[in-house]
Formats: structure tokens, sequence, C-alpha cells
């Protein structure tokens, strides 16, 4: 557990360059108002897409008679569609979280805080909700770049305790948020029910789904030797084990496993999974590696 005193989620400098950036649906997605994304979708904004021919039973109103006159036929005018994106965050704030420097839940926020301010930016309804054993209150549909101050208000506010259910949680938040959008989970994923289930209840709901796997460096490459024992800090649950370099190298083995099933598993199901550690750079993982993954462009 960290005791030093964390740096402020977002500095000025770096919100300049996010501002550059917008958030990316691989999914195409009905807002429940119009919004100010333009959508591949054909639809009825007044910006010009291209042309059909027309159908019986077609919208006489969209006909581009202009054409009609120069060619004898009838062409019906396609506007691109003006899109609501919602985007969801999903903050883990087990006690598991609350380990390295900075903490594995400061890193989960400062990713929280970013991609927000980049939907906000944008003009995207944004929505972040937090939990540990159980769905928590978060912080409700908020829209346009003055609405920034609530989402560090509420961030900041986020302390990590008690042990962790994902799978409760994800199947609370998908009855709370009846919507499609884009939902961003940044956990450990190290709930001993796993991760199978919870995620399954947001593909139901064809979300566009981001699984941010944040693990400390002290967990990748621990630096531990000799007797010891060891007390998981959300179930008390202990062990008592001889640290060795071969117990050592299993350990990693069984990491790399766990972490690379998971990338399988997400990656088979359209989920894009995203690993991370508390001291890779946060800029990069932001600007480049995002980006890379197509979240933000």
């Amino acid at each position: 557990m960290s005791t030093a005193t964390p740096s402020p989620l977002l500095d000025p400098e770096f919100l300049t360059k996010l501002e550059q950036l917008e958030l990316i649906s691989r999914k195409i997605f009905v807002g429940r108002m119009k919004g100010e994304r333009r959508s591949k979708r054909r639809g009825s904004s007044v910006e010009f897409a291209d042309h059909r021919n027309y159908s019986v039973g077609d919208d006489l109103r969209h006909i581009d008679w202009n054409v009609y006159g120069r060619l004898d036929k009838l062409f019906l005018k396609l506007f691109l569609e003006e899109e609501d994106l919602h985007f969801y965050t999903l903050v883990d704030t087990s006690l598991s979280m609350d380990f390295g420097d900075p903490t594995k839940l400061h890193y989960a926020k400062q990713v929280a805080a970013a991609l927000s301010f980049i939907g906000l930016v944008n003009h995207d309804r944004i929505v972040i909700d937090s939990f540990s054993s159980t769905l928590e209150p978060g912080l409700s549909s908020v829209r346009g770049r003055s609405q920034m101050w609530r989402v560090v208000q509420y961030l900041d506010q986020l302390q990590a305790h008690g042990g962790s259910d994902l799978t409760a949680a994800a199947r609370s938040f998908a009855i709370k948020h009846p919507g499609k959008g884009i939902v961003v989970v940044i956990s450990d994923f190290m709930d001993k029910r796993g991760y199978e289930d919870a995620l399954r209840y947001l593909i139901a709901r064809n979300m566009d789904i981001y699984a941010v796997q944040v693990l400390s460096r002290e967990e990748v490459e621990p630096e531990l030797t000799g007797d010891l024992r060891l007390v998981d800090c959300e179930d008390d649950d202990e062990a008592e084990i001889t640290v060795s370099a071969p117990l050592l190298k299993r350990y990693k083995e069984t990491l790399d496993a766990y972490v690379g099933g998971f990338r399988e598993w997400c990656t088979r199901r359209g989920v894009s999974h995203i690993f991370t550690t508390n001291h890779a750079p946060f800029d990069k993982l932001i600007l480049n590696y995002l980006r890379e993954r197509g979240l933000v462009k």
C-alpha cells in the first residue's frame, strides 16, 4: 500500500495534447439524441453525403430535383447522421488496486480522466462508475468541456476499499445502463471469480469493450527473497512461502500465462485487451498505445 502523495490526475500541458484527439467506436451506435459526432449512418442532418437511386416509398422531400432536371432520373440525397456517443468507464476500487507507487488505482484514475476529457471536448456523453464488491454510485451522464471539474472531483474522491467482485458489478452495470456505447473497464483483473462471466454481461449488450489491465511493477517483477507469509489484502487468505529463483521463475511463467490467456479470451470475443503497468509512461499509453489500438485518433 502506497503512502506517497499522489500527483494530480492531469496537468495542463497534457490536456492541450488531449484536445487534438477523439474517441472512436468500432461499432456504430444510435444515440438517444442528436449529437455532435458524425456517423457513417445516413440520416437527416444538413451535411450532404451521397446520392442513391430513388425507390418506391422513399421520402419525396429528399429527391434531388436539380439532378432530375439534368438527367431525367430520380436520385435521393443522403445526409450524414449526427450521433450521440456514450462513453462509459468502470474503475476497480478494490483493495488490491491500492498497491504500487503510484498505486494502480491512481493510474486507473489518470486513464479515466484523460479519456473522459477527450470525450467531453468532443461533446460525447461521459459516465463513470466504480466498483469493489458491488457497483457503487457513479458519475451520471455529463457532456461538454465545462463538466470536466465534475469528472476530476468524482475520481479524486475514489478510495480503495473492500474485496473485488467484477461479475456482480458488471451485471449491475449492464442493468443500470441499457444503452449501447464504448465501455472501458480499468482493473487489475485479479478477481478469484475470474473475468469471463463479467465481460459476457457487457458482450451480451453489444458494447464496444476495452479491458485495461493495470498491474504494478512489483507484481510483474517481484523483488522478494527468503521465507515470507503472504496475506491477501482483500480476503485475508494467507500463504507461507520460501522465495527462491525457481519459484520466481514459475511465478512469472504463471503470470505471463494468465495475462496471455486473458488477452486471447478477449481477442476471440471482440474485446480489446490492453496491458500496462503503473510505471508505463501514462502519456504514451494515451497518445500512442490507445491510438494504435483504435480507441482514440
